[in-house]
């Protein structure tokens, strides 16, 4: 791996996310739509250095400047970043039978070659930190990823893929699992280019029952952290801390304390003291901060 500064700060408290909220984001994303400054290195560093710069001192980590979207853009898929609106995805897989799910499953992803334009970010923006704060890598967890895929996009009801979970299970569970595999590539490629801590973010975790959150997420989160440590093993890398954050999945809390990351991150929705009980110092727990108090 690269060489790069010594870390100066080893404390993984408050992360920086690159903010549309800062006046510098705007100059230096330009005329760029949003996957142009992710695919462009220089400009995905920029962003995500400026809360570090402006907020020196204050902030414990970084986080690149990138989107969960990328590995469904890798395997094929078309996204778009729709202004006031979000991800779009034009089309949506429909059924197993449509043709897409098929070239999905057959095709062959180079994630080293699909997804370079993110590790050459992570190692520019891991060499201009000079060690003041620690760089995270992340990807999007399979479960929300498949989300994206059949839905098209954001969701009120996730009738779509519920649909696909309840009518096309053994289908549901073999996308789900090719996600996981490249999510693992991902990562570990990433840590390659300098990440020191990566994250899966399962952001529609709480759309699953209890059940149904064993069946078509926890498996596959299960699988990243367990194969994670295997992969970079096998590329000579040292392993790297891992974190899980399954929005709005209070219910798994203790399923997730097993599930072989070494931090797991907690919403709004979860008390603290009964996520402590829960625990059992088994993993560290961090988060947990309303950002609705922002607008008081």
């Amino acid at each position: 791996m690269t060489d790069f500064d010594e870390l100066k700060n080893d404390l993984l408290l408050r992360v920086a996310r690159p903010g549309r909220y800062l006046p510098e984001y705007h100059l230096a994303k330009g005329n760029h739509d949003f996957f142009a400054c992710c695919r462009s290195p220089e400009i995905a560093s920029t962003l995500t250095l400026q809360p570090v710069d402006r907020y020196e001192g204050l902030i414990d980590a970084a986080i690149i400047f990138s989107d969960i979207l990328v590995i469904p853009q890798a395997m094929g898929m078309t996204v778009e970043m729709l202004d006031k609106k979000g991800p779009h995805f034009p089309n949506p897989l429909q059924s197993p039978t449509d043709g897409q799910y098929e070239e999905l499953m057959a095709r062959r992803v180079d994630v080293g070659k699909e997804l370079d334009y993110v590790c050459q970010a992570i190692t520019m923006t891991r060499r201009k930190l000079k060690g003041r704060v620690p760089l995270y890598g992340f990807c999007g967890a399979p479960w929300t990823l498949l989300c994206y895929m059949v839905e098209g996009g954001g969701s009120k009801l996730f009738v779509q893929v519920k649909t696909w979970i309840y009518k096309y299970p053994n289908e549901s569970k073999q996308l789900l699992q090719k996600i996981a595999e490249l999510c693992v590539e991902y990562l570990a490629l990433q840590v390659k280019a300098g990440a020191q801590i990566v994250q899966v973010f399962d952001s529609w975790a709480a759309e699953l029952s209890p059940t149904s959150f064993k069946n078509f997420s926890l498996p596959y989160l299960r699988y990243i952290s367990h194969h994670l440590p295997l992969r970079l093993k096998e590329m000579k890398l040292d392993d790297v801390p891992m974190v899980i954050f399954a929005k709005g999945a209070w219910y798994a809390l203790d399923d997730l304390c097993d599930s072989g990351y070494q931090v797991v991150g907690l919403d709004w929705l979860q008390d603290p003291a009964e996520a402590v009980r829960i625990a059992r110092g088994r993993v560290i727990l961090q988060g947990n901060a309303d950002p609705g108090v922002l607008y008081g």
